[in-house]
């Protein structure tokens, strides 16, 4: 028997399996509870009038941390790459310290350990929302754009500097640029996880005009009012519909930052 025919075999076998164990789970599942406790379709029409603003609340709380990550980030990867020890140090520091340590617990921070702390009250929801997963996002932004800048060709910035241009010119116009559009691909995908994780903000207390997605779909299952795990089921439907199209955009940005960098 020739390789290529035991391999057709071979592949038959594993989709007559994958086909088995679909059906026996298609089979052993009661339809009849799924439908009524995930799929309830009157559950899901009394949420509906509440969705369009739990969406776009979503949207501006992950473009909010997304600016405060950004920012911040610039200045930890260039404090990271700087020939000064103590800012290395310090952007060390930061960078490990909030990547070791989960976003819920940051999120908790600001809601209630900061202000009793500093004794400041930040009135702004979105402020503090931006603040605490921002400053979470800012330390995976900041290697990626670490990494970015260590990507742009050496004799570019050569180029520059013999051009006359002082340190600070060849790495605003030069360098940061280039970064910028090296780390598209994995940015696009920073922004899917904070969207994600604006599903921790529920934990700072929201007021209606305030609810995000997770929100909405956590009182649906809360209130006793039928549909089970049809608000949650909602809910990450909403999310599916702004994690896809930036998934698609980033796999778009992917392929069209490799055909440049081979022409």
């Amino acid at each position: 028997m020739s390789p290529r025919k035991r391999a057709r075999i071979s592949r038959g076998i594993q989709y007559g399996l994958l086909v088995v164990a679909v059906v026996v789970l298609a089979v052993s599942i009661d339809w009849g509870r799924v439908g009524d406790q995930i799929f309830n379709v009157e559950a899901a029409q009394d949420l509906f009038p509440k969705i369009p603003r739990a969406f776009l609340n979503t949207l501006m709380y992950t473009a909010a941390a997304f600016a405060v990550g950004l920012s911040l980030g610039t200045v930890l990867a260039l404090m990271k790459l700087s020939s000064v020890g103590v800012y290395r140090w310090l952007a060390t520091i930061y960078i490990e310290f909030f990547r070791g340590i989960p976003a819920l617990l940051v999120v908790i921070a600001f809601a209630y350990a900061v202000p009793i702390a500093l004794g400041v009250s930040i009135s702004s929801l979105t402020l503090k929302a931006a603040l605490a997963l921002g400053m979470v996002s800012a330390a995976y932004i900041a290697e990626t754009l670490r990494a970015g800048i260590e990507a742009v060709p050496r004799g570019q910035i050569e180029a520059a500097r013999s051009l006359g241009m002082s340190h600070g010119r060849t790495l605003l116009t030069v360098v940061i640029p280039q970064a910028f559009r090296i780390v598209l691909p994995p940015m696009t995908n920073e922004i899917i996880l904070l969207t994600k994780d604006t599903s921790l903000i529920y934990l700072m207390g929201l007021l209606p005009t305030q609810f995000d997605l997770t929100k909405i779909g956590r009182d649906a299952l809360s209130s006793g009012s039928g549909g089970g795990l049809t608000g949650l089921f909602v809910a990450g439907i909403g999310y599916l519909c702004i994690t896809i199209p930036l998934g698609l955009l980033a796999r778009w940005l992917e392929k069209r930052t490799g055909k440049g960098s081979r022409s």
